[in-house]
This record gives structure tokens, sequence and C-alpha cells, in this order.
């Protein structure tokens, strides 16, 4: 048996292996990079990768053909296959564009003197520290330095700050995975719960609480995905909370009500918490 810092070894010494055949050999990094991009365009599906790599090539030749200028170096040794962007409308995931868009809404009506975030999309919070000082939390560090946001590690579980003290805090699509093991985390049945009591316990008396979570006909899980929730559930969970606006998103629609009948979808909150 391979223990498991010799099968990390002897992976490293493939890769490097690997690297060097991909250097020496400039017909292998090309083939290197057409594989890798027909693989993370298209996975599986392998009928079309015959038709992306016909018109990537052919259009490649034809710019080569046109060109007259030698102001651009224009060689296969360059190549940097994008497979994917032959579209006839623009890509926009509903649930980010409309969670991301009206907790930065909400955040910047409130205009706290600092926002506090546990877990969220980094894209969404730099924007939003640009307006608002920011402090993102998260159990994976940031390899970015912008001017408005820091970070601090913690975990959902156990926030690095006093009870009753964080005015303005948001988690967004984030205590629906706790508990599954897909980041990495424990196993645990109860994690969504504990989750939401820690951002409760660490959020002051009159702060406000900006989350999202998938909403659901019945309170399941979509192992390891995410768990949903019914509103009734949510709002057992939101005990001590007053819900101040909620927003729900079915497929390409924002509207102001839950609704069973729509199944999956996105429950957006504002929440308040109320004095003891």
């Amino acid at each position: 048996m391979v223990a498991q810092g010799d099968s990390q070894e002897i992976d490293q010494l493939i890769l490097r292996g690997l690297r060097r055949l991909v250097g020496r050999f400039p017909g292998v990094r090309v083939g290197h990079r057409l594989l890798a991009a027909l693989n993370e365009g298209f996975g599986a599906a392998f009928v079309r990768w015959p038709g992306a790599l016909f018109w990537y090539l052919r259009d490649f030749h034809r710019l080569r053909a046109a060109s007259t200028s030698a102001d651009y170096e224009l060689s296969s040794s360059h190549l940097f296959p994008c497979l994917t962007d032959k579209r006839s409308h623009t890509p926009v995931n509903p649930v980010y564009f409309f969670q991301d868009t009206w907790a930065a809404r909400k955040i910047f009506q409130l205009k706290p003197s600092h926002h506090y975030d546990v877990g969220s999309s980094v894209m969404t919070m730099g924007i939003l520290s640009q307006f608002v000082p920011t402090t993102m939390i998260d159990i994976r560090p940031i390899e970015l330095t912008l001017a408005g946001l820091s970070f601090e590690k913690g975990s959902i579980l156990d926030l690095p700050f006093a009870t009753d003290t964080i005015e303005s805090l948001s988690s967004l699509c984030v205590i629906e995975h706790v508990g599954l093991g897909r980041y990495g985390d424990e196993i645990d049945p109860r994690g969504s719960e504990k989750a939401v009591s820690e951002l409760k316990r660490v959020l002051r008396t009159g702060g406000s609480l900006f989350l999202s979570v998938p909403v659901d006909s019945r309170v399941r899980i979509y192992f390891n995905a995410h768990r949903a929730f019914t509103r009734d559930y949510l709002v057992q969970l939101f005990d001590g909370l007053e819900i101040v606006e909620e927003k729900y998103q079915y497929g390409n629609s924002l509207c102001d009500h839950y609704d069973r009948a729509s199944g999956f979808g996105t429950g957006m909150f504002h929440l308040r918490k109320k004095a003891a």
C-alpha cells in the first residue's frame, strides 16, 4: 500500500514530467491546450467536441490568412482557446444576479459605517467595499488585496466576534451548504440551523442581516449541493428576528411572495434583530 505522503510525491513527479514533456514539444503543448479547453467547455459531451474544434481552427487559419500586418504575432504556440462564447444571448445565473443586486441595493440604502459578510461572493463584496468598508469572513483566505475590503479567517459556526456587536451582516447562499461536506466541512445534519444561530448571536439589537437561501415546496437536501427550505421553516429559524423585506426568485423572475407551487427557487431576506 502506498502512503498518502508517498502518493502525493508521486503525483507531483508525474505532473513535473508532464510539464517538461509539454514544454519540450510545441505540438503537445498546443494539443494539451485544445483538449483542456474542450473538456472545460463541454466535459463529457464529446459529440460537441468536433464542431467546436473545427470552427476554432477554421477561424485561426482565416485570421492568419487575412493578416497583412506584423504588428501582432500570431502563432499556434500562443493559442488560448475560448470555445463557449459564441452565443445569441448573454449567459447569466438568475440566482446570483437577483440576490447580489438585491443585497447591494439594501446595503447601499442602509449606509452602515462598516459591513460584514460571511462566505458570500468575493466579487460582489469587492464591489460593495468600494462604497461601504467591508470585512469578509471565510474559512478560505482571499489572495487579493483591495482598499476598503478586509478579510478575517473564521467559520460561520464560530464567528470571531463578540455577541451582539455587528450592525450590518450578510451571508448569501451560504448556510444551506453547512454540514454537507461539499467544501471540506464536517458532516452535520444541523449545520444550517447552527449557522443561523451564530449569525443571530453576533448581530446587535437593531442590526440588519441580509440572507439568501434556496426555497422549495418541502424542506429537503439535494446532497451534496445544498439544502432547501420552506418559508414556514425559515420563520422558525429566524426566531428573534423580524422580516423587514423578503423577495423570491423563481426562474428568471423576482417576486414579493413565496409560492410553494412554484417549487425550487431562492429566498432573499432582510432581517432585523429584535430587542430581547
